[in-house]
């Protein structure tokens, strides 16, 4: 029988996860997972892949964010809307720990899919259901997005200049962190399988976790009745915080949300004055004195370059830290200690750099066995392993249902 490719002696490598879900949220949580060490198996639709495979830069043809987002990937086709694609996906969850979808609410059990259906023959089946609005309530049904979670969680309302409009983000934030949730929540059902023996669906709603990322805004409207304003680069909570523009036309970013940082800021740029007044005392009422202090500090900066004072500030203790682009990043050597970027070869495209995984196990270090394949580079072999016989292969394919 063939086997999956040799992925490393993974945390979670007796997983195995079947990812049916497209664009960002569901992908990158079975990403993460993979890196982990788990088998996962995407299944796309024969004639429309993920969409994601479209999004982005693209080199000789070539999408370079599926390079990442497949990584470790095993990839079938199946139309899971025609009786053969739906027999195959049943014979996937028979033997998965994990199913990720995000379809529409009601779409899986249109199609026979249900999660009675899935688990049936596998009990212990966690079924992820990665949506923009979770499977209840009255938006249930609406198409589900990143963005829409970004406008709806109050994100965009706080981020942009005070007098500007409200501000996206430049990629796919909630998603992003809706990923890691959904990561989360997978690992939680399955920790409660090993007591229970049972599996159990999650409900992961994009508009929710990014929500949870935004500070106390719920609580600060329900008992004062205010609502956070936008405020730039800037901090409502402490003083100094934004960006500032050094002598050589480069800029750092400055924190201070401890006290002592800030004490010790205001003292390397030969304002220790100010620590001396009344409102110094708190990150609060520090940021109450913004103009004050933004002068102060964008004024010693601008005077110095970014070496300069990136020097100073480490040797003072105080938290700043360079704006980087790609570029930087790559060449930064503290990412460079940590390992975040990682060489691989792609087969198709030859040597590339790409971030790995999200942290460091001293254990069972995680892995990235090979990036992104194309469509279905796997359908015959996993067939194989479910005991469908080259004819039946032929067959399906033949019928278009895979």
């Amino acid at each position: 029988m063939n086997t999956a490719p040799e992925t490393g002696p993974g945390a979670l490598s007796d997983l195995l996860v079947v990812d049916a879900s497209t664009l960002f949220a569901g992908p990158l949580a079975a990403m993460h997972l993979g890196d982990m060490g788990a088998r996962v198996i995407k299944v796309e639709h024969p004639d429309r892949p993920d969409p994601a495979r479209g999004h982005g830069a693209a080199k000789d043809g070539v999408n370079l964010w599926w390079k990442t987002l497949g990584r470790n990937k095993e990839t079938v086709t199946a139309n899971l809307s025609t009786p053969g694609g739906q027999d195959v996906f049943r014979a996937l969850a028979r033997r998965a720990d994990v199913v990720i979808e995000n379809f529409r609410p009601g779409t899986l059990e249109r199609w026979n899919l249900s999660y009675e259906a899935l688990s049936e023959h596998n009990p212990g089946l966690v079924l992820a259901r990665v949506t923009g609005f979770g499977q209840i309530g009255p938006y249930r049904s609406r198409p589900g997005f990143g963005t829409l979670a970004e406008a709806m969680s109050g994100f965009a309302a706080l981020t942009g200049q005070p007098d500007g409009p409200p501000t996206l983000p430049p990629f796919g934030l909630a998603d992003g962190i809706a990923s890691l949730a959904t990561a989360m929540a997978i690992l939680t059902a399955l920790h409660a399988r090993q007591r229970s023996g049972r599996g159990q669906t999650v409900d992961l709603a994009i508009i929710e976790p990014i929500l949870a990322l935004l500070g106390p805004q719920i609580t600060q409207w329900d008992q004062l009745g205010t609502i956070q304003p936008r405020t730039g680069n800037r901090s409502a909570n402490n003083a100094p915080r934004n960006v500032y523009r050094t002598a050589d036309g480069h800029w750092v970013a400055v924190s201070t949300s401890a006290q002592s940082i800030a004490e010790r800021l205001l003292r390397l740029v030969g304002r220790p004055d100010l620590i001396d007044q009344p409102w110094f005392a708190s990150g609060r009422t520090r940021a109450e004195q913004a103009d004050q202090l933004d002068q102060a500090v964008g004024g010693w900066i601008a005077r110095h370059d970014r070496d300069q004072v990136i020097a100073a500030c480490e040797e003072a203790q105080a938290a700043v830290a360079p704006i980087y682009d790609a570029s930087d990043i790559v060449a930064d050597p503290q990412f460079q200690a940590l390992g975040t970027i990682h060489p691989i070869d792609d087969p198709e495209l030859g040597p590339m750099l790409m971030q790995g995984p999200l942290f460091r196990l001293s254990e069972q270090p995680a892995t990235i066995a090979h990036t992104g394949r194309p469509p279905g580079a796997d359908t015959d072999r996993v067939l194989a392993e479910l005991g469908y016989d080259p004819s039946d292969i032929a067959e399906l394919r033949a019928r278009g249902e895979v």
